[in-house]
């Protein structure tokens, strides 16, 4: 069950707001949203699993991909549902005013323009390529520190 604390401690960060913000556009691919952020996946997995548990975002899959959208409102949610309902429309309205908000649609646009599956194996091979350990031996630590931002032609 979801409490006015999860839906809080959901909003108190930057990331997760810029998830809120990108998710007003309508539906993204997990991936899309981690080129977004330049943060790991699993970094990435752990902030859409604590907006999901808060009842802010919901999540379907469709074959090996899964898609988040804003949660939508229904007059027969429960109170903790309207609670977060009226938290994501409250926070989604004052984040109109953030710059980040505007960076994020610029750099959204890019994204969105190449399809997912270019996207995904972007990451993966930047992630699990040869020489991607760190000293502590954790795959992926190049990843989070050389991701560049995706370069799309006007062609």
């Amino acid at each position: 069950m979801t409490t006015l604390v999860d839906i809080t401690r959901a909003l108190a960060d930057e990331s997760r707001l810029r998830i809120l913000g990108a998710l007003r556009g309508g539906e993204l691919c997990v991936c899309q949203i981690v080129e977004l952020l330049g943060l790991a996946s699993s970094t990435t997995s752990k902030h859409l699993s604590q907006l999901r548990a808060a009842g802010l975002i919901t999540s379907r899959k469709s074959g090996r991909w899964i898609h988040y959208r804003l949660a939508e409102t229904a007059a027969e949610r429960s109170s903790t549902e309207r609670l977060a309902t009226g938290a994501l429309e409250w926070v989604l309205s004052a984040m109109e005013a953030e710059a980040f908000l505007r960076e994020d649609e610029a750099r959204l646009d890019q994204i969105l323009s190449a399809p997912a599956e270019v996207i995904s194996a972007r990451q993966r091979d930047a992630c699990c390529a040869p020489g991607t350990e760190s000293q502590g031996g954790e795959r992926g630590a190049a990843h989070r520190s050389t991701t560049k931002p995706m370069e799309v032609s006007d062609e």
